[in-house]
């Protein structure tokens, strides 16, 4: 997997070797990157031996601070471990001056295999599963997110570029118009061309509905650690060529109460060892497989929901009435259930899972997804009964759409063990746990402005 031929290694080693500078980051568990800068003459170590960087450096709190309750940093003496490229990851950084370099990185352990903190790992290792099974899973994804005017618009904290005093622009929403796209134009050009030059594949870019909201479409593929990769690495390049245009590329779940929560939908099928999708009926039924794969992501979704929406503003998105579910439900071609199933295309019928925020870790994420599937699958799973229109299943089962309530089911839950590692689990709760204390001393200008006088 990931595996590049020998002349294109090749060329990514020649391409370090060049460099002005070599950007090399890992991904934590937040899916934030951490790295430093390199000169060239660390170039064949990314290829070979490895650069070091603390083990710790995944265990870091939304702030980037050390999470004592973790172990990792104070108990053990915070030791390093050995990084190596992800070959494909080795690109020029077509934002940055001069002949600047990234490679994307993972931590290895002794025996080789991915550290287990290492997101990548977390997820290679249900991908290993499916290999066993004689399956391989093909993903999509569909990601949204705002470009902002960051404190430049009337002073606000934020606002879409170009509003008034109040921040009053809601009125020029352009959902999948054109309009939006132009005003942005020279943004989405340069995000175009620099995610093509990564070999990120964007099929769509539409507008959506928030002002400055914009979605794209990364390409169906059967290498779901690669889709991984290139979510992850798209979100690094629209912030870095957003800043260059004096804006901010967020991905928060909710980054303005009024307006459209920006979510991340993946699209699954799962191919046998032939090639062909398991998931294949009619165009009104799927075959039975495609049902107990469901079956199992709704049985297991309150427990990986903070993988799915892991930080505080994430719970923003979701309420009665929106299209941010509450309810692990299904239904055919149903925008409003959980996971909508896809079957006009019969050789292409899939599972659409919307239940992600734009703010998760894709690693996390598409484990939890596949993991919970491929159990669905083995098992038999039954999905219970389909959700028609807005008259939901009574068997679908409530989502802990408190951030708290998520922590304590993915902290206690076995299914959560058994695919992500208990080590893991123990260590994303840990990190997740100190984030809501630091929520839990901050008091909110609206607390005040409630409480203050009144109570």
């Amino acid at each position: 997997m990931n595996v590049l031929a020998p002349n294109d290694t090749t060329a990514k080693a020649a391409l370090l070797a060049e460099a002005d500078l070599i950007e090399a980051f890992i991904i934590d568990v937040n899916g934030v990157p951490r790295g430093k800068w390199l000169q060239r003459d660390k170039a064949k170590a990314l290829f070979g031996s490895g650069i070091a960087i603390p083990r710790s450096a995944f265990l870091l709190d939304i702030w980037g601070r050390d999470v004592v309750e973790g172990g990792i940093a104070y108990d053990t003496g915070d030791p390093d471990g050995l990084c190596v490229a992800v070959p494909h990851s080795i690109t020029r950084m077509g934002w940055a001056e001069g002949n600047a370099v990234q490679a994307m990185l993972t931590m290895r352990e002794a025996d080789g295999g991915l550290f287990y903190l290492d997101p990548r790992g977390v997820l290679a290792r249900v991908l290993e599963r499916y290999a066993a099974a004689g399956l391989t899973p093909a993903l999509g994804v569909e990601l949204e997110f705002y470009l902002v005017d960051p404190g430049r618009s009337g002073g606000l904290k934020i606002a879409p570029r170009g509003a008034d005093e109040s921040g009053w622009r809601g009125w020029q929403i352009d959902a999948v118009g054109l309009g939006e796209i132009y005003d942005y134009e020279a943004v989405l050009r340069e995000m175009l061309t620099t995610a093509q030059a990564q070999e990120i594949t964007l099929e769509t870019l539409v507008s959506e509905s928030g002002p400055g909201q914009f979605e794209v479409t990364l390409k169906y593929s059967t290498d779901a650690l690669r889709v991984a990769d290139s979510a992850t690495l798209f979100k690094r390049t629209i912030k870095h060529i957003a800043r260059k245009h004096g804006l901010t590329a967020t991905f928060m779940a909710k980054p303005y109460g009024q307006w459209a929560g920006s979510g991340m939908h993946v699209h699954m099928s799962v191919l046998d060892r032939a090639g062909n999708n398991i998931f294949v009926g009619s165009e009104t039924r799927a075959a039975p497989v495609l049902y107990n794969a469901l079956g199992g992501i709704i049985q297991a979704m309150p427990d990986t929901m903070l993988t799915l929406a892991p930080h505080a503003n994430s719970y923003r998105r979701f309420a009665p009435g929106v299209h941010a579910p509450t309810y692990g439900d299904w239904g055919h071609d149903n925008r409003l259930a959980a996971l909508r199933v896809i079957t006009s295309d019969p050789a292409a019928s899939r599972i659409e899972h919307r239940v992600a925020g734009a703010d998760c870790n894709p690693y996390l994420a598409f484990a939890s997804l596949l993991g919970s599937a491929l159990w669905g699958i083995e098992t038999q799973a039954d999905p219970g009964s389909e959700t028609l229109a807005d008259k939901r299943g009574p068997e679908a089962p409530p989502l802990p759409i408190a951030w708290s309530s998520a922590v304590d089911k993915f902290a206690d839950s076995a299914i959560i063990g058994d695919s992500f590692g208990t080590e893991f689990q123990r260590f994303f709760t840990a990190t997740t746990r100190r984030e809501i204390g630091e929520f839990r001393r901050r008091i909110s200008d609206v607390e005040y402005d409630a409480y203050l006088k009144t109570a």
